[in-house]
């Protein structure tokens, strides 16, 4: 039996042990995977401290030029490790290896590249001529400088891919940053101390701290008078307390929150290509990420052939070993996880839910009985109304509801408290883009999912986050926009 990884909080350029330990368990087997050791409020206090050193020091005095070759030296290194940080992805979340692979663990290094490329292209600051009142001419000019120490808070479902997503930005704009990666899926996230110190990156301009949230790691960060931004993705419930305790000291807050994503399913769409994308964006990573799918309205001329057609996937889906290529499907990330999805799933029957499949557990080979394991499931005949379909659930499942016309679809799509991402599918390109133009949600794929350019905004409506990530859209939140003006023609 392999021994358990030690994860080790990484501050000021070195690792660090702590006095109190947890223990963090594979999801598909339930073995140990990793002994996390727990930041104190003091570890906490010397991140901080270490962060702004830094950004006093030599980071502040570093060009940007610099700073961008040191993200792209980190980006090469992870690449040259791939192995290493894909069986540690697996061991701590389950996700099958062709997904980790092909997907995840190179989109997490190449989070790095990309923004360091999109802050090294120029920009023109703003300018204004005006005159006194003497009548002289003054010039005015913008400049951006950094925010600050930036505290990152990342969620369990895609571990690398989000600790780079909050990096990177940070980084490239020339702040610097105390990262705390979930409890739940923290090794990656360690791994790439020692990442920056290969590459050359100066001691405590990344710190990676672990954690849980209350009266831990997560409470103590984001109430620490030394940050100057708290960037945060997870469920709404923790983004109010964490906007709570930004109150306190009116430090800015960057929140991706939850969803209860939609996809419309037109009568002229591309049947086959419809089915197939959406039940991608409903079973991907076992529908543990943010832009999933769990609300479907499908034209009624088609929707028994799509129902159909979407059961056909659901039951299609391969679950086992996530270190096998044959596995499309893993576990939940935990059994505590796995049980709040089945209470909805209970909710969901209770509430007059027709099982199309799923429902339940499935039975799995003996290596993997004590996982956290769940059925991907379809439902059809809730109520608008029931909490199967007003709650985010963050399992593989989904409603699918028949409707009449495009506007009782966008009707149902935006009865929503959370406006993240929805999708539409259907041939006819102006149609497509009257029902996205009205829809509330902050990213709309046509005829597609989870195509991401990372250059563009990404964020919701509602009680689905503040700001915007991505590309120069992340700058606004990672700078401080400084007016300059300079009298001309002194005596």
């Amino acid at each position: 039996m392999t021994a358990a990884r030690q994860v080790k909080n990484f501050i000021d350029g070195e690792y660090r042990e702590s006095a109190s330990t947890f223990e963090v368990p594979n999801p598909a087997t339930h073995d140990l995977a990793a002994i996390v050791h727990e930041a104190s409020a003091d570890d906490i206090d010397d991140a901080v401290a270490a962060a702004r050193r830094a950004l006093d020091g030599p980071w502040s005095r570093m060009s940007a030029e610099n700073r961008h070759d040191l993200m792209r030296k980190a980006c090469d290194l992870i690449l040259s490790r791939k192995d290493e940080f894909i069986a540690a992805e697996i061991a701590d979340s389950g996700h099958p290896i062709a997904a980790v692979s092909a997907i995840e663990i190179p989109r997490g290094a190449q989070q790095l590249r990309a923004f360091a490329d999109i802050a090294s292209r120029p920009s023109e600051p703003e300018t204004f001529d005006t005159q006194t009142p003497d009548g002289r001419q003054a010039y005015n000019y913008s400049q951006r400088v950094p925010k600050g120490v930036i505290a990152a808070i990342c969620p369990w479902n895609l571990p690398l891919i989000m600790a780079t997503w909050k990096l990177a930005p940070a980084l490239a704009w020339g702040n610097t940053v105390v990262l705390k990666p979930s409890e739940e899926t923290p090794s990656t996230a360690s791994m790439l101390g020692q990442v920056f110190v290969d590459a050359g990156f100066p001691a405590g301009v990344v710190n990676v701290v672990n954690g849980f949230g209350a009266e831990s790691a997560g409470e103590f960060l984001t109430c620490h008078p030394g940050i100057n931004a708290i960037n945060f993705t997870g469920e709404t419930t923790t983004g109010t307390a964490i906007m709570q305790a930004a109150a306190v000291g009116i430090r800015d807050v960057s929140l991706e929150l939850g969803g209860k994503n939609a996809a419309i399913i037109l009568d002229d769409c591309n049947l086959d290509a419809a089915i197939a994308g959406t039940a991608a964006s409903v079973f991907y990573n076992s529908g543990q990420i943010c832009l999933g799918t769990e609300r479907v309205y499908v034209s009624r001329s088609i929707y028994d052939e799509f129902v159909a057609g979407l059961k056909r996937c659901a039951e299609g889906q391969v679950l086992g070993d996530p270190r096998s290529s044959a596995t499309t499907m893993g576990p939940l990330v935990s059994h505590e996880h796995r049980e709040k999805v089945l209470q909805c799933y209970r909710q969901a029957e209770a509430e007059g839910a027709e099982v199309v499949t799923g429902g339940g557990v499935p039975e799995m080979e003996h290596d993997f009985v004590r996982g956290a394991w769940i059925e991907p499931t379809i439902w059809i005949g809730l109520p608008e109304d029931g909490l199967a379909v007003k709650e985010e659930i963050f399992g593989p499942c989904c409603h699918v509801v028949p409707v009449d016309d495009d506007d009782a679809a966008i009707a149902l799509a935006n009865d929503s408290r959370y406006g993240l991402a929805a999708t539409v599918w259907s041939t006819d390109t102006p149609r497509c883009r009257r029902v996205v133009e009205e829809l509330n949600a902050g990213v709309c794929w046509i005829n597609g999912w989870m195509i991401r350019d990372l250059r563009t905004p990404f964020g919701g409506f509602g009680e689905s986050g503040i700001g915007r990530e991505g590309g120069a859209h992340a700058m606004e939140f990672h700078t401080e926009l400084k007016n300059i003006c300079q009298v001309m023609d002194l005596p």
